[in-house]
This record gives C-alpha cells, structure tokens and sequence, in this order.
C-alpha cells in the first residue's frame, strides 16, 4: 500500500472520463474541498491477500494526522500511478471503500469524500507549507491470525481472579491448599497440572508406542505436524466411537447437521466470536479472500439457528454434528500424538434453551449422559466444575448435587468476572503417564452467543427472545479417548496386567487358529456363523505353529482366541482363550450369546481387513 498524504487549503477534483471497464457509476461533477487531508493511494498486489488489515492500517495512519493537525474534512483519492505493481480494480475499489466507511463511522470529521474509482480525473490542489504537510507512507499486510496469547478471552481470564477450592466426597467445599490430598492421587496430579499450566511435552506419551505397534494409527510425515494417518483397525474403533456418540445424541433429542469446514475471517458474527475463544486458527487465502478452518462446530450450527424460524414449541433445540475435521494449530512443543494435534474429529451439539431454569435442566441431563459414556469407554477421569461466583452463589445447592453423584473429589474453580462466553462449565479430564490432563466430555451455559449472531425464538406472548445455548461434547475429540484407552493400556502393562480394548471396540472380536490345513473348512464355517450375529471374526490361517498364533492373538489384544483340530470339530465345542487368562469351553451358540449380550448396546462395523491373517499387510510409517 502507498500513501501520499496532503495538508491542502484548497482541493477540487472532477472525473473526466472512464479509465477501466470496472469503473464505478457517477455523476460527473466538480467537487470542491477546503482544508482537508488529501489521501492519495494506491493498492498493490501484495495486498490482496489481507485488504482488510491495510484498510486498517491506512485509517490509522489517516487518524494520527488529522488528530495531530485538527483536520476535519479527509478525501480518499485513488492514485494507480504511485505503484508499479497495482491490484486487481475490485480489491483495490474494496479497500477505498472500506476505508471511506470507517473514516465515517468514526463521527469525528465533518466530511469525508472520496472520488471515484477508474475515472481520468483532473484536479488542482493548494498544500500548505509546513514539515507535515507532505507526507508519504509505504506498508504491506501481515497475516495475522488470532492466537492464544492475543485471544480477548485470555486476556479478560488474566484479569479476572481466579480461586480454587476442593468439593470433598461428603460434600464439602474446601480451599485447595488446605485440603489433604492423597499422596500420588490422580487428582493431585490434576490440580497440579491446573494450576501450574504447564502444557509442553519433553518426551513421547505412552500411547504412541502401542498407536504403532496395534497398526491403529500413525504419524503422517507428509503433512503437517499433528496431522495423523489411520490405519484399518484403528478406522474402524474410531468410526464406532463416533457411531457410540452420535447414536447416544440422537437418542436424546438431537437434529444432526452438517456445517462448511472454513468461514470468512470478517464475517461480522465470526469476527466477534473468535477474539472470546482461545484458539489458534489455520487461514486459506483463495483469491483475494480470506478464510479460517474451524476449531469447533459453533460457527455452523449458530449460523444454522440465526437462519432458522424457531418457536418456544421446538426448546429444547439440540443441532448436533460430528466434525470429522476440526483444526487447531497448536504450538509444536505442546503437540503429543493423539492428545494434542492439529486435526480432530469433535462430536459438538449446541442446545438452544428458552431461560436458566431449562438451561440446568438440560446442563444437569447431559451431565449424567456424560458419566455414561465415559464408563463405555472404561477410562477413569477427574472432574472440574468451573462457575463465575454470583453464579455459583445463586445456585450452590443445584451444584452439590451433581457434584456428590460422582462419589470422588471435584475441583471446583470460581472467577469473578466473566472471561468468556460461558458462566458455568465442567469438564471431565483423562490424567496420563506423563501426568498431563486432557479435557474429554464437557458441557457449557453460554450466555453470549444467542443475542451475538442474532439467534431468535418467538415466545409465548408472540416476542423474539434469543435463547440460551448449551456447548456439549459427551466424550470430547475421538482422538482423545482413544487416547485415553491407549494410556490406561500402557499403564496396566506397567503394572503387570493385560490392557484390552472395551469389547465393543476390538477390531477383531473373536480369532480362529486352525491346527493344520485341514481344519480350514470347519474354521469359515464357525467364522461364517459368528459373522452372522455381528461379531467381528479373524482365521489365522498362517504356516505357523499354533503356540505361536496364540502369541500373535494375545499381541493385538484379540478378547476370544479359539483352537479348531479334529477334537473340536467332531464335538462340536471348543475351548477359548480369554484376556483375563481363562480358558472357558464353549460351543458356538454359548460363545455367540456372551458376546453379543455383551455387545448389545453398541454399534456395529464389519473387520476391515481380510478375514483371513496370511493375506494382510503390516502397516507403518517409513519416517523414521
């Protein structure tokens, strides 16, 4: 961008005649000015990709000189000879407008004039004579995205003050540092790694080893870090969770949408929204426009419910999506596999609610639904209640009560002004071998965001009233539980026992290892059968020895592993090997009701892979 800036007594412009195609529509006249700062300016081609911000830029430079001179009339006066490398006209015909309308909207100048965009214009101009009069500026846009330490919400959260108490089990509210923690607890850990902040990982997680080593998933070199590749077993577990959590969604009211994955950087809505939420976004520049990847559904869905024509009839209103692509870009020393990346998938419903009283209701329902699907994932958690104070004190008893169904102390964080959207949340949060929290299901009362993307329901009497909204994510990133699966694992081999996947979410439920060739046929056969009710089954139909088929099985955590010989064929029943360490006998009928009772609830996927083990590939990453 450059500017030539002129302290004139006396200004008069009149446009001649078209210069370009693009040229704007006028009437042709003389328009005369008295003292004024005349700007002249010229758009370039490195502006394109961020015109709003050297619209800014120019206006701040405007303002410094009129402010200093006491000027009251400013002319936008465009100027393509100043550069030898000009913009496209619609950009630069952008950035002279935008700049028009905020000089207006300041309400400081008596006039502000701009003449016309791709006309041979005459003029004749009067400059006076001082050291500021003839003034000349040059600048290019930066891309700036809104990161965490520039997040509004970050800033507004360090000013407010912040206090941390401990509910016990019996229902006590405590100040942290007066409690008597347990030595080594958990939720020691958990306050710990609270309060200190302390976000950067020195060494790999526990998980990575066993992501690899499971063939579920990997480290994708030929993207950017924190981008993962899935492989087929580990595909499969994460379509059942995401299966788990949507059918769990549904059953409880949901409308499932499906919202774009990039939003305009100056969607005025947008703009507001982001400054109150600390994350840090990827930007795509198409053209001359500008986008950010979204870090959470929100955008969509509000965008969805600022559009939609709701009534007090249809509250609760619950939109629900399960974002296959959400994107943060997260420092690279806080990146940890699957506990922090950049790409994740984060099933996000938003709940419109007509008042507070239907917001607990709702906030206390979804809390429960919660603890549930936490238990299917067999993963322990610690629990946070964060509340802005006159909250908290309007609402203690309510509070109490949910909190004393967890049977365990909760951190409980007050702050006395709201830094954020919300004015109560809580968060369940995995606590892994490195002592590191990761927040999994969470649920939100947003007070902000109905009334900031003009969110409306007509009411009883008739009036558009903008509700409430409830942020929930029953299990948090999918990503992070099976995360938080994967670190409970590896903590269990630590301590000498056998990590298992839920049976639901073990790629192979049942594995079939023939004694010889021979027993083949028979082996389809039982597999065909299983396959039949839905359980998930594999032959190990490969030149080894049975011992050593049974080590492989117990390797890849495989819950049912069966020998067939002529034994078992000609009685028709046979003996499995389970995680615990049982061998239980079984004929096929019996193996079929446990597993299936076992599994009745969840979802369903058939094995990815061929059933049979000999014609699989291994699968890795060759980055190493």
């Amino acid at each position: 961008m450059r500017l030539i800036l002129l302290h004139s007594d006396e200004f008069e412009y009149e446009p001649k005649k078209k210069a370009i195609k693009a040229a704007e529509e006028i009437e042709k006249k003389v328009v005369s000015v008295g003292e004024s700062l005349v700007v002249m300016m010229s758009v370039e081609k490195d502006d394109e990709q961020n015109f709003e911000e050297v619209a800014n830029k120019s206006v701040f430079e405007i303002e410094k000189i009129t402010d200093e001179l006491k000027i009251q009339n400013v002319v936008v006066y465009p100027w393509v000879h100043l550069t030898s490398n000009p913009s496209r006209p619609d950009i630069a015909l952008k950035v002279m407008k935008q700049i028009e309308e905020i000089l207006v909207s300041k309400g400081k100048y008596d006039a502000v004039f701009r003449a016309p965009f791709g006309w041979y214009k005459g003029f004749t101009i009067k400059v006076k004579g001082h050291p500021l009069s003839e003034l000349s500026r040059e600048f290019s846009s930066n891309i700036k995205e809104v990161s965490e330490e520039e997040s509004l919400a970050i800033k507004a959260e360090d000013e407010s003050k912040h206090e941390f108490y401990v509910f016990t089990e019996k229902g006590a509210k405590e100040f942290w540092k007066e409690y008597k923690f347990k030595p080594k607890s958990k939720f020691k850990t958990f306050f710990d790694y609270e309060t200190q902040k302390k976000r950067v990982s020195e060494t790999p997680p526990a998980h990575v080893d066993l992501m690899q080593k499971l063939e579920l998933v990997d480290y994708e070199p030929g993207s950017d870090a924190g981008n993962m590749r899935w492989y087929p077993q580990g595909w499969l577990i994460k379509r059942l969770l995401e299966d788990h959590v949507t059918t769990t969604h549904v059953n409880n009211g949901a409308y499932c949408v499906e919202t774009p994955i990039m939003y305009d950087f100056h969607h005025p809505s947008l703009e507001k929204y982001m400054n109150r939420f600390p994350a840090r976004q990827y930007v795509i520049n198409s053209g001359s426009d500008r986008y950010f990847l979204r870090f959470a559904a929100c955008f969509g869905q509000f965008l969805i419910g600022s559009d939609a024509l709701i009534s007090y009839k249809h509250l609760p209103l619950k939109l629900f999506e399960m974002t296959h692509y959400s994107f943060r870009r997260e420092q690279r020393g806080e990146l940890a596999a699957l506990r922090r990346l950049r790409t994740f998938s984060m099933p996000d419903q938003h709940t419109l609610v007509a008042d507070i009283d239907s917001a607990r209701d709702e906030f206390a329902t979804q809390f429960y639904l919660c603890q549930q699907m936490l238990a299917s994932f067999e993963v322990e958690y610690e629990a946070v209640f964060r509340f802005q104070t006159d909250f908290y004190i309007e609402n203690e008893d309510w509070i109490k009560q949910m909190i004393s169904s967890l049977n365990k102390p909760v951190m409980l964080e007050l702050f006395d002004k709201r830094y954020a959207y919300f004015v109560c949340k809580f968060e369940f949060n995995f606590i892994d071998g490195q002592s590191k929290a990761a927040s999994l299901s969470t649920v939100q009362i947003d007070v902000e965001n109905g009334e900031r993307f003009d969110i409306t329901y007509v009411n009883d009497k008739g009036e558009k009233v903008h509700p409430l909204i409830l942020h929930t994510s029953l299990s948090g990133a999918i990503e992070r539980v099976v995360y938080a699966m994967l670190e409970t694992a590896a903590d269990k081999i630590k301590r000498g026992l056998k990590p298992a996947f839920p049976l639901w979410l073990s790629p192979v439920q049942v594995r079939i290892c023939p004694i010889s060739d021979d027993d083949l046929d028979f082996c389809n056969s039982l597999a065909d059968r299983l396959n039949i009710h839905n359980i998930r089954v594999d032959i190990d139909d490969r030149n080894e020895r049975v011992g050593k088929k049974i080590r492989d099985a117990e390797k890849s955590w495989i819950p049912y592993i069966i020998v067939i010989g002529k034994n078992e064929q000609n009685t028709n029943q046979f003996k499995a090997r389970l995680r615990s360490g049982e061998e239980i006998e079984y004929e096929a009928d019996t193996l079929i009701s446990e597993i299936t009772t076992q599994v009745q609830s969840y979802p369903f996927r058939q094995l990815p892979l061929s059933r049979q083990v000999s014609l699989r590939p291994k699968f890795f990453s060759r980055s190493d």
